[in-house]
């Protein structure tokens, strides 16, 4: 067989015909039984999901999204051995084609770590099992991270033809330079590192950050993602976090309500004794006591316009939405009961008293004999 040697073009020994057929048919079939296996996968996968394997249906989904490119790889680089390459170009050739085979197992691989991802979901909710929420995104992205940089390194080794240990220690010279270019993504990584050993919150945790209320929706790498209640979605720097006063409002154990009653000074005493028996009728067993923690009710202050009766309670379980209904019906209960005992509640005002007002009588100046009279001179 003659071989051509003219680096302008692939020639085959002899000019043989069914050498083209072959390359071609080889790499027809490897992207067509590709394909066919991705069809065959995703039909299989619901059913796997239905019947309860959770695990066998996220490695078949994950290996549908990467199977059709691994045949190809496979399949274009044993089709290329039937070419007879000149010389100057087979070593070009085999470069390109380890990185497509680099390229599509390491697809393949990143693909896979949706089965761990899946895993830990799974082990996470058995209720004997305490991992932290958190652990799950942040142990997928580091494996995620993990085979990228190993595919890098491949394809580093691949087109210098160096070891993996020289092309480490070049990275590790150039690492100072990177290291202070990306001081930031550093100090968040470490930030990330310090919230997840002191675990001041997880996922879906309602918590207070400076005046924003909202849950905990992720905790990345870099950032960690909070949903306020108003809807909006923060995305705050872990490095920052990491510093922050962060009020926990997931953990509490129950929710404190301190108020205020005021009724006016003209109330007499029995009214006031009233009043307080009657707030702690409302709060006596109410729904959500905690017997360690009763209610508190106590006529604790004169202000300068009102008399102050301050209340305390607790409610068990921290549930917000069962609290608020709870706070409606004491709030309710307090106005409909006063109102009906005669208790006036009080409000910033001035009283004016008039000469001549029977109720409020004006004496200011005038001698205590002649109020008696009912009469006074006046010059």
């Amino acid at each position: 067989m003659e071989l051509l040697t003219d680096p302008a073009e692939f020639v085959f020994a002899g000019n043989e015909l069914w050498r083209i057929i072959v390359l071609v048919t080889v790499i027809a079939l490897s992207f067509f039984f590709g394909k066919i296996l991705k069809y065959i996968l995703q039909r299989l996968e619901p059913k796997m999901e239905n019947s309860g394997r959770k695990m066998a249906a996220a490695s078949i989904h994950a290996s549908s999204m990467s199977v059709t490119f691994l045949f190809f790889a496979f399949g274009l680089n044993i089709a290329m051995s039937f070419l007879v390459i000149p010389e100057g170009f087979q070593s070009l050739l085999n470069t390109v084609l380890e990185l497509l085979i680099i390229l599509a197992i390491g697809h393949f691989v990143y693909r896979q770590v949706d089965v761990i991802d899946s895993w830990l979901k799974r082990f996470a909710s058995e209720e004997s099992v305490n991992i932290d929420d958190m652990l799950i995104p942040i142990v997928g992205k580091s494996i995620r991270v993990a085979v990228v940089i190993l595919v890098i390194l491949q394809a580093a080794q691949a087109l210098s033809d160096q070891p993996i240990t020289s092309i480490l220690a070049g990275i590790g010279i150039g690492g100072l330079a990177l290291g202070l270019a990306a001081q930031d993504t550093i100090r968040n990584f470490f930030g990330s590192l310090m919230i997840f050993a002191d675990k001041p919150f997880n996922v879906g945790e309602l918590i207070n950050l400076e005046g924003n209320l909202g849950s905990i929706v992720e905790v990345g790498v870099r950032t960690t993602k909070v949903k306020t209640l108003d809807g909006h979605m923060l995305t705050i720097p872990n490095g920052n976090l990491a510093n922050m006063t962060i009020h926990n409002i997931g953990k509490r154990e129950y929710i404190r309500r301190v108020f205020d009653i005021t009724i006016t000074y003209d109330t007499p005493p029995e009214k006031v004794n009233r009043a307080i028996e009657i707030l702690k009728e409302i709060l006596d067993n109410h729904e959500g006591m905690n017997p360690n923690l009763p209610p508190r009710v106590y006529f604790d202050n004169m202000n300068a316009d009102s008399l102050n009766i301050k209340c305390f309670y607790w409610f068990h379980p921290p549930d917000f939405w069962k609290y608020m209904d709870f706070t409606q019906h004491v709030n309710s209960e307090v106005f409909r009961r006063f109102n009906e005992e005669g208790i006036d509640f009080a409000f910033p005002t001035q009283t004016i008293h008039l000469a001549g007002d029977k109720k409020r009588p004006l004496n200011i100046g005038v001698n205590e004999s002649e109020t008696e009279n009912g009469s006074s001179k006046t010059d």
